[in-house]
């Protein structure tokens, strides 16, 4: 498929208004538009390097992925400080932007939410509705494979500070990752309230279940030398589903927006 610089200019700003996703939820599961990926990785082969320099800052990039320019109409409160929206990034009105933050190419970041300090929203992430992502916290990016599902954290959901959600994973609605915790596609999560390990998807992804509570927790080496070592490995656990009280204590606040 020969893609155009018409072709990509015209999907960028279709991405940047929301009315194309690069994955939408249909019947209960994310589906990802290869399409829309392909388009955006042939930007990079499309542009060429060009000066962006800001101020005193000297910064060099392809020119085809400029850093987007909002106006108050937009609807979206940036505070100043060092901030950079890419080209192809969707912020939706309501929106709250901490500096410094970056938001990639791809990403969707709806109404309500909040996007803290130094967090890093990668290429193609989708983060839904009054979501806190805590400062520090890096939602990763898939851009390839094409046809590979970006990371996802549904609508009402809470990740507390230097979390990292890498690789596809999937955060459903509701769900509090407390501070400090890791999630990658080779990530094993346990919960505690059923005492079993949660499976991956059919497509290998860790899928965190609706309103889940999850914290850092951690393994005892099983196999090979190290067993009865006590060596243990990384492993986030789900402690709880969500209640009133946990409501509570991960309620957004209103004043604030």
């Amino acid at each position: 498929m020969e893609i155009t610089l018409s072709r990509f200019e015209e999907v960028m700003s279709a991405l940047e208004a929301g009315t194309l996703r690069v994955a939408e939820k249909i019947g209960g599961e994310w589906k990802v538009n290869r399409e829309v990926k392909e388009i955006i990785l042939a930007g990079f082969k499309l542009g060429a390097v060009k000066e962006m320099s800001q101020g005193q800052f000297s910064y060099f990039d392809k020119d085809t992925f400029p850093v987007r320019r909002f106006k108050p109409e937009d609807g979206v409160r940036i505070v100043p400080g060092g901030t950079s929206i890419r080209r192809g990034a969707f912020v939706a009105p309501g929106a709250i932007v901490m500096p410094p933050a970056y938001i990639n190419v791809g990403a969707y970041v709806d109404t309500g939410t909040m996007v803290d300090s130094h967090v890093t929203i990668g290429s193609c992430a989708q983060v839904g509705k009054h979501i806190h992502i805590s400062a520090s916290t890096q939602i990763g990016g898939v851009l390839e494979p094409a046809g590979a599902v970006p990371t996802i954290i549904e609508d009402g959901a809470f990740v507390g500070g230097n979390c990292g959600i890498y690789e596809g994973t999937i955060v459903q609605e509701g769900a509090v990752i407390a501070s400090g915790v890791i999630i990658t596609s080779s990530t094993a999560l346990f919960d505690a309230t059923k005492g079993e390990f949660l499976p991956r998807s059919s497509d290998g992804r860790i899928v965190v279940p609706r309103g889940a509570v999850v914290v850092s927790g951690a393994r005892p080496v099983t196999k090979g030398p190290a067993a009865g070592s006590g060596v243990s490995l990384y492993c986030p656990v789900i402690v709880k589903y969500r209640d009133e009280k946990t409501a509570g204590s991960v309620s957004l606040e209103e004043l604030l927006r």
